[in-house]
């Protein structure tokens, strides 16, 4: 059976399922149908409210994201590569890889102030132990006869980072990338749940005070569905593109 048939047949039946305890609660202010959502979703939807905070949402979540991977990937090659320096940075990383996520969220609004650098600084904060955790594997796995080779033939360090390094930290910068989309949309949210006054986390604060669970789902399962759609259509198929060397 098709993979897409796969996640069709899936996502049915956690429609199904949801329909199901809906019904079975019988109060829609508490668990509403999907059908019930159908309604609000139209109605934010036709105001732009809804366009405008995915907008938003998304925005922060390409910065961040760029942001985490540039930066961790350049670190996590340097340690992996310098034992001298991972030496020295491996108890920092162990420090940010261990600091809750709402700490450093909170001291960049307390630091920097409730602003967009702030919040952008904070979640790129919290990816950047995790990416350079990663990509820092990698690259001691690096072949150490394909550097001998390098060396041999004098390859410049662009070519040799270009044509042999990168290639063989694909699979593990594709993982870093793929783990990375799916934490940091969630920090984002919470960064705009805590200190922003637009994006799907600040619309979620925003009817959370009001008790309107039917918004918070509609705000919510819209930012789900698209950050689906990234994974689906572009980290997914980038992932099997790296890997497919190991089936040839």
């Amino acid at each position: 059976m098709a993979s897409s048939v796969i996640r069709t047949v899936s996502l049915l039946g956690f429609v199904l399922l949801w329909t199901v305890a809906a019904w079975l609660g019988g109060d829609p202010t508490v668990l509403p149908s999907p059908a019930d959502l159908v309604k609000p979703f139209l109605s934010e939807l036709s105001s732009g409210e809804l366009l405008y905070s995915l907008g938003v949402t998304v925005a922060r979540v390409i910065a961040a994201f760029c942001l985490a991977m540039s930066l961790g990937t350049v670190l996590g090659l340097l340690m992996g590569t310098k034992p001298a320096l991972d030496q020295w940075l491996d108890p920092w990383l162990v420090v940010f890889l261990n600091l809750p996520a709402l700490v450093l969220i909170v001291l960049c609004y307390l630091w920097i102030g409730l602003n967009e650098t702030a919040a952008i600084a904070a979640v790129t904060l919290n990816k950047i132990p995790n990416v350079t955790t990663i990509i820092r594997e990698g690259a001691r796995a690096l072949d150490p006869d394909l550097k001998a080779m390098a060396q041999v033939y004098r390859m410049r360090r662009s070519i040799y980072l270009r044509h042999v390094v990168l290639p063989q930290l694909a699979p593990f910068i594709t993982g870093a990338a793929r783990s990375g989309m799916a934490v940091i949309w969630k920090i984002v949210l919470v960064v705009e749940f805590l200190g922003r006054s637009n994006g799907i986390g600040f619309q979620i604060h925003l009817y959370f005070q009001l008790f309107d669970v039917a918004m918070v789902l509609v705000y919510s399962l819209s930012f789900i569905g698209f950050m689906l759609v990234v994974e689906w259509l572009l980290l997914q198929p980038a992932e099997r593109r790296v890997r497919a060397w190991r089936l040839a």
